[in-house]
């Protein structure tokens, strides 16, 4: 027997060939409180959170990493942010409505067996999924489908990712009939991953990423309506029923927005465009308004006010309507935005008669030629030529939108032409001018300022892009910087112009939705582009910065979000019939007829009613028609010379002397910018 202190042999060997152990390889991760801590290469985030605690596990839903949210099971494999996102961050919400559309995929194919789904995308407000079925689907339906779709939440099965082989995803996708998903599949860049999410046995397509599980999802969600929709868009291709629905954190959320979806209805602006006698569109003319008296006075209020705004700041201009097609190929405008544009060739008989034209969708190509037209000198800068332009864009049938989205619209347009130097005070000036218009017509609450930075389609160079950007970051600082709290600044990278960065200004109405309107648009390409330039301090050609300026954007658009901020009640300034003169007997008739004049002379937009009806059928009738102010007058008024007002919204009514019952409803009727001109006398 061996010494007990000599290794056996076997044990010698096993020495001999034990490997070292391979360290392990560590990554860093930066918490939100800026703490660093390393891990091992591939841990997941669920793996972290239950390293801090179960309960924030529990609570985790995804995470974000250097900002992009990512699966909670996914391998970590480098240095990077870490945020842990639970249901209450505002980030988790498109999660909850991406996973809210695989249930209803999952619910729609588990109660009609045979049904085929295709895309089903996170939308505004909500999302939806598009499905084919010989069968379509009706409202009727949604009480079934919500009803499987809680009882798939209630499983609650985890989100689970495998990545598959392409022709192995086509082949299933085939098996199961899916000849959409197929096709999808092929669309797939080759070298992008087939990413497969389970959620039990179910299973989808989809570029992800989805939260930890489907109880997560929670109940607060509700099916909206249903639509015809053409595969890929193409009228070519089959037709698709497409589900909208919409989730939400939580339940008061949802029953907040469905509120505010029940009060739009009310304040819909075709529905109260129909019902005040402002505007009609019809087939003739798809896309452009066919403006009524009452209808057009609201717009020329509009404008009147925008030139007051304007005036000593800017000189107005008019470029024309329809321009060749080699102007709009110098500006950029025939590659970048040739299929929005409205062209035709000329009719004459001649060769040289036969070129192309382009009604113009811009403003700003006109602009430059009129810069460009005499010298300029660095002494003439700033220059802001505005134009109230009408413009034509095409927008698909299914697109339009009654006044919010049109073919032909009206811009208060500008554009400043200043120096390099001078960017940052236009900006910060046409800010102010901005906020200001809002605050004017009520909109005072909440608006945010985006800032839009460079997209992929673009032209100048990247020198250019950077200067403009840097100037226009530090404009947000300043804007951000302000002290007023109504006012949030953000970010929306990728969103600018093909010429230039930009901010977008975006205003909340009465119910709390949000509307994009004015914008601020930085250009060193345009002038270069044409030619344009002036004459610097040293004698020097130099081109001028080109700042787009917009603020109620399409006056069309912004009389729709008016009509329904105010739900058809305008203040008096904009009311278009602003006083009714109406008589309780027609022993008042004589005496009416002098009260309407007489507010006529004042400044008033006055209608008279004579008619042979009760009082009270009168007041109900104007009041539907939104008539600010009602003057009712009889037998005892014409005595004393008084009126006995009624305004829009009052059971109530006052007895007052006509003069100064007028007196008063001039001054309201008075524009808040002329008020304002007159205080500062």
């Amino acid at each position: 027997m061996p010494d007990q202190n000599t290794p056996a042999s076997g044990f010698q060997f096993g020495l001999a060939n034990l490997k070292p152990a391979e360290p392990v390889q560590k990554i860093t991760l930066t918490f939100p409180d800026g703490a660093k801590r390393e891990f091992a290469k591939n841990i997941t985030g669920l793996d972290i959170a239950r390293g801090i605690s179960p309960s924030l596990a529990k609570r985790t839903v995804a995470m974000a990493l250097d900002g992009v949210v990512a699966d909670l099971n996914d391998p970590i494999s480098d240095d990077a942010k870490i945020e842990l996102i639970n249901r209450e961050d505002p980030r988790a919400l498109e999660l909850i409505r991406h996973d809210c559309a695989h249930v209803l995929a999952e619910a729609v194919q588990s109660l009609w067996p045979g049904t085929q789904v295709t895309i089903g995308p996170v939308i505004e407000n909500g999302f939806y999924y598009d499905f084919f079925r010989n069968e379509p689907f009706t409202p009727e339906d949604f009480a079934a489908i919500e009803k499987r779709m809680r009882e798939i939440i209630a499983r609650d099965k985890p989100f689970t990712k495998e990545v598959w082989d392409r022709e192995k995803t086509k082949q299933v996708f085939r098996d199961k009939g899916e000849a959409f998903k197929v096709e999808l599949v092929d669309a797939i860049p080759g070298d992008e991953p087939i990413k497969i999410y389970f959620q039990g046995d179910w299973f989808d397509l989809c570029r992800g990423p989805h939260m930890s599980s489907t109880g997560k999802i929670g109940n607060a969600f509700k099916l909206m309506k249903v639509a015809g929709a053409y595969w890929r868009g193409d009228a070519n291709n089959p037709m698709l029923t497409r589900i909208y629905g919409t989730a939400f954190a939580r339940q008061e959320e949802l029953d907040a927005y469905l509120k505010q979806i029940e009060e739009a209805e009310k304040r819909d602006h075709r529905k109260l465009g129909r019902e005040l006698d402002l505007f009609h569109f019809q087939e003739e003319g798809p896309g452009v308004v066919f403006w009524h008296p009452k209808g057009w006075t609201i717009f020329q209020a509009l404008i009147a006010y925008m030139r007051r705004r304007l005036t000593g700041d800017y000189d107005e201009v008019n470029a024309p309507q329809i321009l060749d097609k080699g102007l709009w190929e110098t500006s950029g405008h025939w590659d970048w935005y040739r299929e929005n544009m409205f062209a035709a060739q000329s009719a004459g008989d001649e060769a040289e008669d036969k070129r192309w034209f382009a009604l113009k969708p811009m403003n700003c190509p006109g602009h430059v030629q009129i810069f460009k037209h005499g010298l300029k000198s660095y002494r003439d800068l700033p220059l802001r030529l505005a134009e109230f332009g009408v413009v034509h864009r095409y927008e698909a049938s299914g697109a339009m939108h009654g006044l919010m989205r049109v073919r032909g619209f009206t811009q208060d347009d500008a554009h400043v032409f200043c120096t390099e130097a001078q960017l940052a005070d236009e900006c910060l000036k046409i800010n102010e001018l901005i906020l200001s218009t809002y605050a004017d017509f009520g909109f005072d609450g909440e608006l945010t300022v985006k800032l839009s930075t460079r997209p992929e389609k673009r032209v100048g160079t990247d020198e250019m892009w950077d200067h403009a950007e840097r100037v226009m970051a530090t404009v947000l600082a300043e804007i951000q910087a302000s002290g007023n709290n109504r006012i949030k600044t953000e970010i929306n990278p990728g969103e600018g112009a093909f010429y230039g960065p930009k901010f977008e200004y975006v205003l909340r109405d009465a119910i709390g939705r949000d509307w994009q309107c004015g914008t601020t648009q930085v250009d060193f390409n345009l002038p270069e582009r044409f030619g344009a330039f002036y004459i610097d301090a040293d004698g020097s050609k130099k081109a001028p910065v080109m700042v787009h300026r917009a603020i109620c954007g399409s006056m069309e658009r912004f009389i729709g979000i008016l009509i329904e901020h105010f739900a058809g009640n305008f203040p008096l300034w904009l009311a278009p019939t602003q006083v009714v003169v109406t008589t309780i007997t027609s022993e008042g008739d004589e005496y009416a007829k002098v009260v309407a004049a007489a507010a006529r002379r004042a400044g008033l937009r006055v209608e008279i009613d004579l008619r042979n009806e009760k009082i009270n059928y009168k007041v109900r009738e104007h009041s539907l028609a939104k008539i600010p102010a009602l003057l009712v007058v009889g037998k005892k008024e014409a005595e004393t010379h008084s009126v006995s007002i009624r305004r829009l919204g009052s059971d109530g009514q006052k007895v007052m002397p006509t003069d100064e019952a007028l007196a008063a409803l001039v001054e309201e009727a008075t524009p808040p910018d002329v008020k304002r001109a007159r205080m500062a006398v």
